[in-house]
């Protein structure tokens, strides 16, 4: 799986997973951030989570037009990574709620997103570049399931890593956290609390040690402590991402011979060849064939995109879901799930037991033997003597750490099925794969669908702070992420490969900004279904997102015939 490729592939892969570690650590809590601190409800929210997702996505077609045209790629990687850190430095200081901390942090939201924009596209552009040369081109696929699940190592740190820094400071002022109690905090000093509302605010206030009339001169004091508080606490974890933007510009910079010979845009190859400085020559396409590439491309996009407004629910509805109408607590085995140290030990017990299977030499399986059964007994070891007997409770963000965990764990799985099935001449196209990936998605969704019936309509529950008082089982959740990681590995890498192969030499970094537009308007039809949350039964808001899995299914492979041709011309 990792040998054969080039240098350049690893410290790419590395600098990009220190970039994305901070982002999903920040994505982990926004929208619980900006509900806890301003009040927004469940539609503004949906808003300003669509828009900015939008505009992380599609920001970076500019960037790879800069890239493409005036500085090349690794300039335009280093400003992102600056502007980015900026941004992220901005949002980790804390402010008031009036109107000029929300204008600051729109601002901070903005410069995080011309950052990205700078940097991301033109990251992926580098890595299909080093696959250009002859010696690596047949592992172009195989580097970029390789690159995303390096993203996900870092996805799969953040949500724990934006747990630990929000309960540590929440601690310190002898709090923890309770879901209801900044929506009900709100909602006193709005004026707008029901009597029942009252009565709940108050009991959790008295959990958390406060009570009126001995510490506290009111409720509403309460009130604005825990909001002020758990805001603050938030703040110290978009500061974890301007840490991990240090390290991601120190590995790029300081590694860039691995990768200097693919920083080169098609004009300045041109150059050096008029120039008589390179060895290599720019492949000139007919215009027929830029346009067909160029349309094969963009009908992807179009599927793509209402996969990436199911997708990204995770960071919104789906965090809502888990926030207000899954368990709290869980208790056995199940706190295995939860708990990072156990999740690292079993990621090191599978790859070993992986690498039983695979490796071909006596040694390396002996090896690979020991490495799994040590992994296996530090899961034992962890579950008897760490964990011990009781409840773990746990934080509606920590949800989002099974996605980038399933796509550790199942991303040699998927490739390795890829593999048997290429020596039998069988393996589907990039683009049959996309369709597969949709089709997988609706699936997930049903999973999500069924374990909501019954459920009260999130419009019922707001009187109560949002929370139902019938909770299910954290496993509805933690399927619904198993499968719809399946299908993200059937689609997202090998879109990120198909573009890398299909683009135009003169277009590769529009090209890749292009994936992420569509991922942009993806993002940005978030917000609709979020919308829909006030005003659907849960059931029928995840039948929208299968219905629309399943369109977009229908509709690439009505087109197959026509991509698979393109793909096997590039």
């Amino acid at each position: 799986m990792f040998k054969g490729h080039p240098k350049g592939l690893f410290i790419l892969s590395l600098a990009n997973m220190g970039e994305r570690f901070g982002y999903y650590t920040m994505l982990a809590i926004f929208v619980l951030f900006i509900q806890a601190k301003f009040g927004f409800t469940s539609s503004q929210t949906s808003d300003i989570f669509g828009i900015f997702l939008a505009a992380v996505y599609f920001l970076p077609l500019f960037g790879g037009i800069i890239a493409d045209k005036w500085l090349g790629y690794g300039k335009t990687i280093v400003i992102g990574i600056t502007v980015m850190f900026i941004g992220y430095f901005l949002l980790a200081i804390p402010t008031g709620t009036d109107l000029a901390a929300k204008l600051a942090m729109f601002g901070s939201l903005t410069l995080i997103a011309l950052g990205t924009g700078l940097f991301k596209g033109n990251v992926q552009a580098l890595v299909g570049n080093l696959y250009d040369d002859p010696r690596y081109s047949s592992k172009r696929d195989l580097a970029f399931s390789i690159f995303y699940m390096c993203i996900n190592i870092g996805a799969f740190f953040a949500p724990s890593a934006a747990t630990a820094v929000t309960n540590f400071f929440l601690s310190r002022d002898g709090l923890t956290y309770k879901a209801q109690i900044p929506s009900l905090a709100h909602q006193l000093l709005d004026g707008t609390i029901t009597a029942e509302g009252t009565v709940q605010l108050t009991d959790l206030a008295a959990s958390q040690g406060y009570v009126a009339g001995e510490n506290i001169q009111s409720l509403n004091e309460f009130g604005q402590l825990y909001i002020e508080k758990l805001s603050g606490a938030y703040n110290w974890g978009f500061g974890v991402a301007c840490l991990s933007l240090i390290v991601s510009m120190a590995i790029f910079v300081a590694f860039r011979k691995t990768y200097k010979a693919a920083d080169v845009t098609a004009a300045q190859q041109a150059k050096a060849e008029k120039e008589g400085h390179s060895e290599t020559h720019v492949v000139e396409l007919t215009k027929s064939q830029v346009k067909e590439r160029i349309t094969a491309l963009c009908l992807v996009f179009a599927v793509v995109i209402f996969f990436w407004m199911s997708f990204h629910q995770n960071g919104l509805t789906m965090t809502f879901f888990a926030r207000d109408y899954t368990e709290k607590a869980v208790d056995g085995a199940s706190r295995l799930w939860f708990s990072l140290p156990a999740m690292i030990f079993i990621i090191v017990a599978f790859y070993g037991l992986l690498n039983v299977f695979q490796s071909k030499e006596k040694r390396s399986k002996t090896i690979a033997a020991i490495v799994a059964v040590a992994g296996i007994a530090c899961v034992v070891a962890y579950y008897f003597i760490a964990l011990g007997k009781g409840v773990m409770e746990i934080g509606p963000e920590i949800f989002q750490q099974f996605n980038p965990f399933f796509i550790i764990v199942l991303t040699p799985v998927i490739l390795a099925f890829f593999t048997k099935l290429a020596s039998k001449g069988k393996e589907p196209s990039a683009p049959r794969k996309i369709g597969i990936g949709m089709l997988v998605a609706a699936i997930g969704f049903t999973v999500l669908m069924v374990g909501s019936f019954g459920l009260a309509a999130p419009s019922t529950l707001a009187g109560t702070g949002g929370v139902s008082e019938t909770l299910v089982s954290s496993n509805w959740l933690i399927g619904t992420y198993f499968t719809l990681t399946i299908a993200e590995l059937f689609l997202s890498p090998m879109g990120l490969s198909f573009v890398s192969r299909v683009a135009p030499p003169k277009y590769k970094g529009l090209m890749q900004g292009g994936w992420l537009a569509a991922t942009a308007i993806g993002n940005y039809l978030v917000a609709i279904i979020g919308k829909l949350w006030d005003h659907l039964q849960l059931w029928q808001l995840w039948a929208v997102l299968v219905v629309c899995c399943l369109i977009s299914a229908i509709f690439i492979f009505s087109i197959m015939k026509r991509l698979e041709r393109v793909t096997a011309n590039a």
